[in-house]
């Protein structure tokens, strides 16, 4: 795909919302399971607490008595991660401080004492650190004795955080997996989408490109229903362009017919009568008739070379001009020269590159010695083919090679012809938005060098 093309485009913006997509659903994601996780890490450790609460509270007491065994081993193990703390608010020095086993002489860092908010049951949880670097999830409740007077206790329940880290880091690995196939998948199938979307779009071009060399008259097949009025369309417009030209072919014939007759009836008349002014009507006539077919031709020409459809095999024609051209110069023993690209084809119809090489041909014989050379190939990169033609002749100068592609234009009298040979080719090639030229021949005499639409 290339970056400029449709199909390129919608591909990057699939797989660019994919890539955007994917991470912001995993953060999303990953914060919800942390909040569910922790969430139900702070239910264990409530249920801690609410037995701790249970086994040191009396009925009646202003103080919290020395709590019983909680039934879990972890918090009589030294620095086991798991902990719980009965502290009071105020006044430590007096009134008695409660640790579990497994927290020896240290104390926990409270929630309370971080500045978390308590909840609506008074709880407050917290990340906290603990003995030995560890990183504690910390549930912390206010319990007030029995008794006005009495001052607040902190009760809390520690666990280690390494539980939590290690379920988010295992979720995150699947999750990362999973997205990854996915996001792959989806830039699969987005490719696929755009391949399998645009592939009317790819048969269309084909379509045409037959057309265009004249494999085919029309767009045919079935197209979803979106294409279908465009398919519609360049149909249409194709049988128009055939019809225009047509039409154009037809006046071209008809003027040509409604001028010429009646150019023939004044050189008919002034024939009869031999006089200065006769020979000068005869004279002007004749050079009108002449500039009538030349420019009829050209406006014949022009609406042949925009029709759609007409292609030329290049190597059928040289061979049949050199054929042609043997025969006509048999008796000065000419070598004439063909080399062909296989498969070459002009954009165009027959007719005019006959006219085209056929001139630049016939002129290379008349002035070549002994040799004369042929030859069309594609030009690289480009839609275009050069045919060059090289004689072994006298060859021209620079100021006469711009004088002999002028209508009209003899360099030499003792040569049979009108002038207007190459003149037509430079014209032919213009309007095939070709090109025609002429230099100096490696072979010592005269290159032409034409240029034209390859099919």
């Amino acid at each position: 795909m290339r970056p400029n093309s449709l199909a390129f485009r919608l591909f990057a913006s699939a797989a660019a919302w994919t890539l955007v997509v994917l991470p912001v659903t995993a953060f999303l994601l990953l914060s919800l399971y942390r909040q569910a996780v922790e969430r139900s890490f702070d239910a264990r450790l409530n249920v801690y607490l609410t037995s701790l609460i249970a086994s040191t509270t009396a009925e009646g007491a202003s103080t919290p008595k020395a709590p019983a065994n909680l039934g879990e081993p972890v918090f009589t193990i030294p620095f086991s991660g798991w902990y719980w703390q009965i502290k009071p608010f105020e006044g430590a020095a007096e009134r008695p401080l409660f640790v579990s086993d497994s927290l020896l002489d240290q104390q926990l860092k409270l929630p309370s004492q971080q500045g978390a908010a308590p909840d609506q049951h008074l709880i407050r949880r917290a990340y906290a650190p603990g003995p030995q670097d560890q990183r504690l999830r910390v549930v912390e409740r206010e319990i007030k004795p029995a008794g006005a007077l009495s001052a607040p206790y902190s009760y809390a329940v520690a666990g280690d955080a390494a539980e939590i880290d290690k379920d988010l880091a295992e979720f995150r690995m699947m999750l990362i997996a999973a997205l990854a196939v996915l996001g792959l998948g989806l830039v699969v199938a987005t490719l696929f989408q755009v391949r399998f979307g645009l592939s009317p779009l790819r048969a269309i071009r084909h379509n045409l490109a037959a057309i265009r060399s004249g494999d085919a008259e029309r767009l045919e097949g079935e197209l979803p229903t979106e294409i279908r009025p465009l398919q519609q369309e360049l149909n249409a417009l194709i049988q128009s362009n055939r019809e225009i030209v047509e039409r154009a072919r037809t006046h071209v014939g008809n003027l040509a017919h409604a001028l010429k007759t009646p150019l023939s009836v004044i050189t008919n008349e002034a024939r009869e009568r031999n006089d200065p002014l006769a020979s000068k009507v005869v004279e002007q006539a004749e050079l009108m008739r002449t500039q009538i077919t030349h420019h009829l031709d050209r406006a014949r020409v022009a609406a042949r070379s925009s029709a759609i459809g007409d292609i030329t095999d290049v190597d059928g024609v040289l061979n049949g001009l050199k054929r042609a051209l043997d025969r006509i110069y048999e008796n000065r023993a000419l070598q004439l020269t063909v080399d062909s690209s296989p498969g070459l084809k002009f954009q165009g119809e027959k007719q005019d590159f006959e006219e085209m090489v056929g001139n630049l041909l016939d002129n290379a014989c008349k002035w070549a010695k002994s040799q004369v050379w042929v030859s069309a190939a594609r030009c690289d990169g480009a839609g275009n083919f050069e045919v060059l033609v090289d004689d072994d002749g006298p060859g021209l100068t620079g100021p006469d090679r711009a004088r002999a592609v002028k209508r009209g234009q003899r360099l030499d009298e003792t040569k049979p012809g009108s002038g207007l040979g190459l003149s037509i080719v430079a014209e032919l090639a213009h309007l095939y938005k070709g090109r025609f030229d002429l230099e100096p021949s490696p072979q010592g005499g005269l290159r032409a060098r034409l240029n034209l639409p390859a099919a």
